[in-house]
């Protein structure tokens, strides 16, 4: 079966906390492959590796039905949902991710402006107390 790790050590290496293990496991995200004889989790692997795919779709906005659906695709278990038309559906969720992935970049564009906006007025120094007045509206 291969190495077994209890949550803490997969919550270490996915860096998704304990409470974010439990719940994808709640929802039927990721199951445990095993648990010890005193009752703890052990995950393998294979489980780490789902953690990660289900953590690469989190921030692209997938819901928990998609999230489903896509592992069925892409890391299917037993007891995964039958997906009818697995490409088309590919199709779907990748158009999904690209466009997310669009909408990222365009606000990372923005926050980045920002950033250098501020270091900008960091290396300047601080505004004298005359000018900050005379900026601000009355």
């Amino acid at each position: 079966m291969g190495e077994q790790m209890q949550i803490g050590e997969v919550a270490e290496r996915t860096e998704l906390s304990l409470r974010t293990i439990r719940y994808y496991e709640e929802v039927g995200l990721v199951v445990p492959s095993a648990r010890s004889q005193g009752g703890f989790r052990l995950y393998t692997e294979p489980d780490v590796e789902r953690l990660q795919l289900i953590k690469r779709m989190k921030p692209l906005g997938f819901q928990l039905e998609e999230m489903r659906d896509l592992l069925a695709i892409l890391d299917p278990v037993p007891g995964s949902p039958s997906i009818e038309d697995p490409a088309a559906r590919l199709d779907e969720f990748s158009e999904t991710a690209e466009k997310a992935c669009a909408h990222l970049r365009a606000k990372l564009v923005v926050a980045e402006d920002f950033a250098a906006l501020l270091r900008s007025h960091r290396s300047a120094g601080p505004a004298r107390p005359s000018e900050t007045a005379e900026r601000s509206p009355r």
